[in-house]
């Protein structure tokens, strides 16, 4: 926003870019979710931690998208299909934002966010895709909607250990970027069959970064699992090096194409408020009622950014509520973002205190 208004003030012309926004927008969230998968370990000790994560992720958002929808239809007198369509969008956490800023974290809360926040971005984007295409009846459109993601899973495993093989065998130097390149024209190919396609980029790391599970007696003669598991050392560096840089530029060409006056609007900024209040009180008594976990640091980990951007752009004209705009999104962002900035900072300084009551061992 910064950079736009010194452009104005200094008649500097900057060519159109917005066009751009969706593509790299898109990009940048299959590198994320792909950069969150590779660290997900999957073992049996993670059993409920697992659950926990992906409870949080549904359930949240099913009674945030259910509150919100039900607010639109009988008090502002919107449509179902409409104000569920709007709903959405806010309902999901980032995984773009609360990845990295989980990087500071212990390692069980940190998985938790990995695990909560790619969750909650690959069902609220099945759900936005779902509402969106489904024109008949719910119950038809639900039982088409879990054949695909059968399909894909399937498909998934395949095509993951397909890849894997691949980043083993090639020998040219050049071979990450393929490999990521060959991801991306498969989200593309997925999203133009109407499946699920987030949901192959995340098991495409989970199969790379869980390859133990996959090794046997067979396997072991075409792999050398030793070799293949520094190549994937590698792979996570790359993948997170273009993620910072893909990011980075989506949210500054975001800020550049806002509206400083409609991030300041008062009016946006009430209903901005309550949204982010009601995204906390819901989960604070989630967290304490259902999963039983403290609320220290996960409950300020629910920011909201790059996912719930991409929806919005997404909705059709004719379905995008009126008071919904740019300057209304961004504010919800910025809220949330303070929120577990907060909570990141003040955690810290409690992780300080108790790791200098720590036994070594510890």
């Amino acid at each position: 926003m910064l950079i736009n208004s010194l452009t104005d003030n200094l008649n500097v012309k900057i060519p159109d870019l917005s066009v751009l926004l969706p593509i790299m927008g898109t990009i940048g969230l299959i590198l994320i979710v792909l950069e969150g998968s590779l660290d997900l370990t999957i073992d049996s000790s993670k059993k409920k931690l697992i659950a926990n994560s992906i409870t949080s992720s549904i359930v949240l958002l099913l009674v945030f998208v259910t509150l919100i929808t039900l607010v639109l239809v009988y008090i502002y007198h919107f449509s179902l299909r409409q104000s569920l369509i709007n709903s959405i969008p806010l309902g999901i956490i980032s995984s773009a934002v609360a990845i990295p800023s989980a990087s500071g974290l212990i390692k069980t809360d940190k998985e938790f966010v990995i695990y909560e926040s790619s969750i909650s971005d690959i069902f609220g984007i099945l759900a936005f895709d779902f509402i969106i295409a489904n024109t008949t009846s719910i119950g038809k459109g639900l039982v088409g909607f879990a054949f695909e993601i059968l399909a894909t899973i399937i498909l998934s495993v395949v095509f993951s250990s397909a890849l894997a093989y691949i980043l083993h065998k090639i020998n040219h130097h050049v071979k990450y970027i393929i490999i990521t390149t060959a991801i991306i024209l498969v989200y593309s190919l997925a999203k133009l069959a109407h499946l699920p396609s987030l949901l192959v980029v995340l098991i495409f790391g989970l199969v790379m970064n869980n390859n133990h599970l996959f090794r046997n007696k067979f396997s072991s003669k075409v792999i050398d699992f030793q070799s293949f598991d520094s190549e994937l050392i590698s792979f996570k560096h790359i993948t997170g090096e273009l993620t910072f840089i893909i990011r980075s530029f989506f949210f500054i060409m975001f800020g550049f194409y806002t509206n400083i006056f409609d991030v300041l609007d008062i009016d946006s900024l009430i209903f901005a408020s309550l949204v982010t209040v009601s995204i906390f009180i819901l989960r604070a008594i989630f967290f304490k009622t259902v999963i039983k976990t403290p609320l220290n640091p996960l409950l300020f980990f629910a920011p909201r950014g790059l996912i719930t951007i991409l929806l919005f752009m997404n909705i059709p004209e004719d379905l995008l509520l009126p008071s919904m705009n740019k300057g209304l999104i961004t504010q919800i962002i910025f809220l949330t973002i303070l929120m577990m900035t907060f909570g990141n900072v003040f955690l810290g300084k409690v992780g300080i205190n108790l790791d200098k009551n720590l036994p070594k061992e510890s």
